[in-house]
């Protein structure tokens, strides 16, 4: 069983805590493959994000740049500035060198989603060696909707049309076939802010796109250390995966050594509550259905 989505850096600003952002020392790998083994899982995806990479600005563009809101327009101009300090060329080799090695990895992306740069990203990627990559949606315009500084923008534009919003991204990009796998698919939630009832609506309709487009979705443990304090996908909507056949895989999230394959029993245990008995497993972006555990 494997954890589908590990980052070899945090977010932020350098804390002296692991390696310089872009540095990818053989023992820094080896850290996280131990803890994940350690916790039952037999391999590890690295996902570095896509955005996070030099190489990545001509690909994904300004997208902040169009939108009406001054204030979260200049934020994210500066946060993406910020953060933008990876080599994808750097990272791709770093992961490649430790599978020369022998160890249990596979070469994955977390790319974020954006409907307008989509196919030309997809195309940028063909030549990698990629195992898998995983996509997201956590940018409408230029909110950043689960940066916790941005969290003010659910009550300007009211939750109902924050999710609607969302979710029409999201089965945009479960629908396109593009890439293998939906990140936190319920991401909406992560700083806490629900709607009154889960809206069922919502949920059908991206399940219906990821199994029509062909796209996995993960079970994710991340959201149980964030305010909403429940897994990604919620048990509803997984439960709408399932009923669509949709296969998934585990993940952790973790951008630090010591939380890959963070509570993977707590992931097998709702797949297996909703009715899952296996996963797809990623060989040079073919998947094959394997037991759950």
């Amino acid at each position: 069983m494997g954890d589908y989505h590990v980052h070899l850096h945090k977010h932020g600003p350098y804390d002296g805590e692991g390696p310089p952002p872009g540095q990818y020392p053989i023992d820094h790998i080896e850290a996280f493959v131990e803890t994940a083994l350690s916790r039952g899982a037999d391999e590890i995806g690295f996902t570095e994000h896509l955005y996070r990479c030099v190489e990545s600005a001509p690909v994904l563009g300004t997208w902040w740049k169009e939108d009406p809101r001054k204030d979260l327009r200049e934020y994210t101009k500066s946060y993406v500035a910020s953060e933008r300090v990876l080599s994808l060329e750097r990272y791709v080799q770093a992961v490649v060198d430790a599978k020369d090695r022998g160890l249990p990895v596979l070469l994955g992306l977390e790319v974020d989603f954006f409907p307008e740069t989509a196919e030309a990203v997809a195309e940028f990627l063909e030549p990698y060696p990629f195992d898998f990559l995983v996509a997201a949606t956590h940018w409408l315009g230029a909110w950043g909707l689960d940066l916790p500084d941005q969290v003010f923008e659910f009550n300007r534009r009211g939750p109902v049309e924050a999710y609607e919003e969302y979710f029409r991204t999201e089965t945009e990009l479960a629908a396109s076939g593009l890439f293998d796998v939906l990140a936190h698919a319920d991401v909406i939630k992560k700083q806490g802010v629900f709607l009154p009832q889960p809206p069922e609506d919502l949920y059908e309709e991206l399940a219906v796109a990821a199994a029509r487009g062909g796209t996995a979705v993960e079970v994710s443990t991340a959201g149980l250390y964030q305010p909403a304090r429940e897994m990604y996908p919620s048990k509803p909507l997984l439960e709408r995966f399932y009923n669509h056949r949709v296969p998934i895989t585990l993940a952790s999230d973790a951008h630090v050594p010591g939380d890959a394959g963070r509570d993977r029993d707590k992931a097998i245990a709702m797949a297996e509550t909703v009715g899952y008995t296996e996963r797809i497993r990623f060989r040079k972006r073919v998947g094959e259905m394997v037991p759950l555990d």
